[in-house]
């Protein structure tokens, strides 16, 4: 990776204003890309001082700023960072379930995608909260360029799978508008079933959760209750009303909201959309996929709101699958909103 880096940084003269590189020495190498409108900061992939070196999320694309239009829409929602904490990682950054976990014995490997293989332990089932050991982290490549940045991440025979992922974050041209495109490939004699789903870990202007945060769907959303605990703060912290979901009131330390499984939406690709909104300060996003929604996860806590649309992937070996999700950013009076 550092070679990698080393040789990104000389495109500075041919690319314009794109930025790669370290800012120190014991920094982790970060990227700035821009299409004139939108402004994107990200952290790269690095096993030995990467921002993220932790086992939940995919190594790559993780925005800690966008800027468009003297507006910011990601940041820090955590209080404790750590590069082994599973959620110290910000901007819209995915999680694929695991492969392999139900079949490895504690010590042997299990695979998650854009992470590498991981040493499984002696538990009851697997833990999303919990660090494992990357036992075979695979090979990451990254390739710049001004309004864009594609990562590359290959695994080879780790726990019997092998694949080739790439992740490319674009900047549309001339439009307040990224792409987010996904290319898998198994390249392996295991079939590669798990789901994946982008956290959409958003802080529009720095605003807290509470009653100046919207997010709206274009269908009439619903909340489950099972009685299970799938289901928190809906009714007290927060309600849906008009399609939409509503704070009642700032959270305090500690409080969330929290659906396994909104309900509502059909199996058009149509409904895999929602916006989110800032009413205090005019900042909106709407976020769309390609593909059919499979679950529809939501979770807020005191300072980051998440919509978590996930899909379903299968993949025979020596197939490939092509996806994408769209942020198109805007603004708008809040005195009319």
């Amino acid at each position: 990776m550092g070679e990698n880096l080393k040789i990104c940084s000389m495109l500075f003269l041919i690319l314009g204003p794109l930025w790669i590189g370290f800012t120190s020495k014991n920094d982790p190498p970060q990227a700035e890309i821009t299409n004139g409108l939108l402004d994107v900061h990200l952290y790269l992939p690095d096993r030995e001082i990467g921002y993220y070196r932790a086992s939940r999320f995919d190594w790559s694309g993780v925005i800690s700023s966008l800027k468009y239009d003297g507006h910011e829409y990601f940041g820090q929602w955590f209080e404790k960072y750590d590069p082994k904490i599973n959620d110290a990682i910000m901007g819209p950054v995915d999680e694929y379930g695991p492969l392999g976990y139900a079949e490895a014995k504690p010590g042997e490997s299990f695979v998650k995608i854009g992470v590498g293989a991981l040493r499984k332990v002696e538990e009851k089932g697997y833990r999303f909260m919990f660090t494992y050991d990357i036992t075979n982290p695979g090979k990451w490549t990254v390739k710049p360029h001004k309004d864009r940045i594609a990562f590359i991440h290959e695994l080879q025979d780790a726990a019997g799978y092998s694949y080739i992922y790439t992740k490319t974050v674009e900047l549309v041209e001339g439009k307040p508008k990224m792409l987010i495109s996904y290319s898998l490939e198994n390249t392996g004699q295991k079939i590669i079933s798990t789901n994946v789903y982008n956290h959409n870990f958003f802080v529009l202007d720095g605003e807290p959760t509470g009653p100046n945060i919207k997010l709206t769907f274009p269908y009439d959303v619903r909340v489950p209750d099972k009685g299970d605990g799938s289901m928190r703060g809906f009714g007290t912290l927060a309600h849906i009303k008009d399609r939409a979901i509503r704070f009642e009131r700032k959270f305090n330390k500690g409080e969330q909201v929290y659906s396994s499984g909104l309900e509502g939406f059909g199996s058009s690709t149509e409904d895999n959309q929602f916006s989110l909104e800032n009413t205090k300060t005019g900042a909106g996003v709407t976020v769309s996929g390609d593909r059919e929604l499979e679950k529809l996860v939501f979770w807020a806590n005191p300072s980051t709101y998440c919509a978590e649309p996930y899909i379903r992937l299968k993949l025979l070996p020596g197939e490939a699958v092509n996806y994408h999700n769209e942020y198109t950013f805007y603004t708008f009076d809040p005195g009319k909103n």
